[in-house]
């Protein structure tokens, strides 16, 4: 039998962690004990803001050479946010390839290193749904949204913090 990689041991590591130390705002498990790369996260949307009340599932896949490389996360709950892909993917800097930023946008040293957690990735998740960045957005429709009709987009927010509270 193959030793286990030093990327399952260190998810089998931080999931102990999250295990015995939860972290308020949201919750991670496997989404099947086999295969410790492919995680279920809970976010809860965070209070004060628009996302409030929410429980929004997201699944996190991690390659096989994490933590040399970023995991993906992808909502699979309906939210509306500049940040967020329309397949529910996340764009975070810190999710992004290690390196210098072929469009120039983001500094190195804001992408990803190999010193992130699962916590450190779900944490500027949560942070992002508090105060979203529509200077270079995923979802171009949700930022003009955003910036140009405040309103209608807090009421698609709250339509989206409802489902996922139905769902619950």
């Amino acid at each position: 039998m193959a030793s286990p990689s030093q990327a399952s041991l260190l998810l089998q590591k931080q999931l102990r962690d999250l295990c015995k130390h939860p972290v308020d705002g949201f919750s991670a498990g496997l989404v099947d004990e086999n295969n410790l790369f492919e995680w279920s996260v809970t976010i809860i949307g965070p209070p004060d803001t628009l996302y409030e009340g929410g429980f929004f599932n997201a699944i996190m896949s991690f390659p096989q050479n994490y933590p040399i490389s970023p995991p993906t996360v992808r909502f699979t709950s309906e939210i509306w946010h500049p940040n967020v892909y329309a397949d529910g993917k996340v764009c975070i800097s810190i999710l992004h390839p290690p390196g210098d930023d072929p469009n120039g946008y983001e500094l190195a040293s804001e992408r990803w290193t190999p010193v992130h957690t699962v916590e450190s990735i779900v944490l500027s998740i949560i942070s992002m749904l508090s105060s979203p960045n529509d200077e270079s957005p995923a979802n171009v429709e949700a930022a003009k949204e955003w910036r140009e009709n405040r309103e209608g987009f807090k009421k698609k927010v709250s339509r989206c913090v409802r489902r996922s509270q139905e769902m619950m």
